[in-house]
């Protein structure tokens, strides 16, 4: 089968959603579909509308002679009247890891969010998912009441954890037995520092934790300036320099000796599809806080293998991080839990083969 997949960028230098794009196109890869990436320049969200018009773009996807093509919803607004013009002899298939609709914004700017979002989930054929959540999510999006998006076919393949290979097995139940009891908290959280991720509320709830605890964040720091110097601010406000510390981006190495050293991941974002820092955190042991919204509830057993909080109220955050600090019995079975269910969770190769099955009924059909 050729499979087209177009994104914003370069496919292979990318990290969060775009993970899961390459890992779903290596599985197709070593299955033995060609897969032929479309690129899109990355730029302003109103400017992007300006690649509906390329049609330069429609006449080289045209040309391919693909079997399906693959699109990422993250390019939702460059799409939605050139997949009308497309005219393609093949399904067109949304990759969605979340709807920009569902982040946090003003209202006025959500309205054309949601308006752009809408009209290009209405001018797909068939949809992939990474959780339920998501897929609710789309049908509330296009304000589904004549099952238009529930009649489009649609596959949910939740994102791994299993991307840590050579990291296999550094973590056993009887390592997690053992960290639990050494020094104060450490908690982790991953993923690029933006407002989404919530990190001022996970701050404002740590804060208040009057046992020793510790907090790294650790990604990008470049998509946001202001909200990474607002963290900077808070940090110094609080006196908590030396409590939490930004790494910036760090290699899967460094990522993975984080993980192993961690007590507890907390990443409360204001909304995740599904969150795949969650389940990777998980693969080491360590328990999760995460939003009650979102994906995340797919994954964690809430007062078991973590905790799902409200997002906007940093007591949550003191209410589960507090008890972990004194309780080590508590915390080595939450993350024993944990740790059992990461292994009992798909991994990529398993995804990538649900993902690769759903496009052969397409194409059969």
């Amino acid at each position: 089968m050729r499979v087209g997949f177009l994104v914003y960028g370069d496919l292979d230098e990318r990290s969060g959603g775009y993970l899961y794009d390459r890992r779903i196109a290596d599985a197709l890869r070593r299955r033995g579909d060609e897969v032929v990436t479309f690129s899109l320049p990355e730029r302003g969200y109103l400017r992007s509308t300006a690649d509906n018009f390329d049609a330069s773009l429609r006449r080289r996807i045209r040309s391919a002679n693909l079997d399906v093509l693959l699109q990422d919803e993250l390019c939702h607004p460059s799409l939605p009247w050139f997949n009308r013009r497309l005219d393609l002899d093949a399904p067109v298939v949304a990759v969605v890891h979340h709807l920009r609709a569902d982040e946090r914004r003003s209202r006025w700017r959500n309205a054309l969010v949601r308006r752009l979002e809408r009209a290009y989930l209405r001018s797909v054929d068939a949809l992939v998912c990474n959780s339920q959540a998501t897929r609710r999510s789309v049908s509330l999006t296009v304000g589904d009441t004549e099952g238009e998006v529930d009649r489009k076919p649609s596959v949910v393949a939740y994102p791994a954890g299993d991307r840590f290979e050579s990291f296999a097995g550094t973590v056993s139940p009887t390592r997690v037995r053992e960290r639990a009891e050494d020094g104060p908290l450490r908690i982790v959280c991953v993923g690029n520092v933006t407002r989404r991720k919530n990190v001022e509320i996970l701050l404002a709830g740590l804060e208040r934790v009057r046992d020793p605890w510790e907090l790294v964040v650790a990604g990008s720091l470049d998509g946001d300036p202001e909200y990474v110097a607002s963290l900077r601010e808070t940090v110094d406000r609080l006196a908590l320099d030396d409590r939490v510390r930004f790494t910036g981006r760090i290699d899967d190495s460094a990522l993975a000796a984080l993980y192993e050293r961690s007590h507890l991941f907390a990443m409360p974002s204001t909304h995740e599809g599904f969150g795949i820092a969650y389940v990777e955190a998980m693969g080491f042991g360590l328990p999760v806080v995460a939003s009650v919204s979102g994906g995340a509830t797919e994954l964690v057993a809430d007062g078991t293998s973590g905790y799902l909080v409200d997002p906007l109220d940093p007591t949550e955050i003191t209410d589960a991080a507090a008890p972990l600090c004194r309780n080590r019995n508590r915390l080595a079975r939450m993350g024993l839990a944990a740790l059992a269910t990461y292994e009992a969770h798909p991994t990529w190769a398993e995804s990538g083969a649900r993902v690769g099955a759903f496009l052969d009924s397409l194409v059969g059909g």
